[in-house]
């Protein structure tokens, strides 16, 4: 129970800071992930211990994904008359996203083990880790590199994109959810139930389309 209450305390104090101090570096995500990597580090505990003394919270991620699709619902009138702009503007996201993991790879002369979790990046972690079967990658690290994809994403992304004056709710959410999946998303909800709920498209635009990427590959 120790390492399933250090998690839990670290994404609360996450979001204590969160609420006092708007800031890109203070995602809660980011917060508990720090904290959990610097008591690994410390203690010296595998991460297969961890993976196994938390399973009780992971059972919960692929509801909680799920679950962002309730913006999609209510505001799906809305959403229908945006649909052209919404799928392209997911699908190019997403493919650049997916060029650039297949690239970077052979840029930087990685092993063939980074380049098969590095693949499915662009994904959401729960996805990822069902992808890893079939790409023969390893799935803690797929996962792993699925959710910093999300963070970095969810911290670099929206101040870009207000430097860039991109402001309609649409435009941000499909950006934010096509390159920062689920944690991205859950911040987008936080600018607004529009924002949210394209970022939720985005999501899951960027899940199918790696899904066929893979597929391809694969076959």
């Amino acid at each position: 129970m120790t390492w399933l209450a250090l998690t839990l305390t670290g994404f609360v104090l996450g979001m204590l800071l969160q609420f006092r101090v708007r800031h890109p570096l203070t995602n809660p995500t980011l917060i508990a992930t720090l904290i959990v990597a610097a008591a690994l580090l410390l203690s010296r505990t595998p991460y297969t211990q961890y993976e196994t003394d938390v399973k009780p919270l992971s059972a919960f991620l692929t509801p909680a994904i799920v679950a962002l699709s309730v913006p999609l619902y209510r505001l799906r009138a809305l959403l229908a008359q945006q649909w052209q702009a919404l799928v392209i503007g997911g699908l190019t996201g997403t493919l650049l996203g997916v060029g650039t993991d297949l690239l970077l790879p052979y840029l930087l002369n990685l092993d063939e083990v980074s380049r098969k979790s590095l693949l499915t990046a662009p994904a959401t972690s729960p996805v990822a880790l069902q992808l890893a079967d079939i790409t023969h990658a390893p799935p803690a690290l797929a996962a792993t590199l699925a959710v910093l994809s999300g963070l970095i994403g969810a911290l670099l992304l929206p101040p870009f994109l207000i430097l860039l004056r991109v402001r309609h709710p649409l435009a941000r959410g499909i950006a934010i959810g096509s390159v920062a999946h689920g944690v991205g998303t859950a911040q987008a909800r936080q600018e607004g139930e529009l924002t949210g709920a394209a970022s939720s498209i985005g999501m899951g635009l960027a899940a199918l389309t790696v899904t066929l990427v893979v597929a391809l590959l694969a076959g």
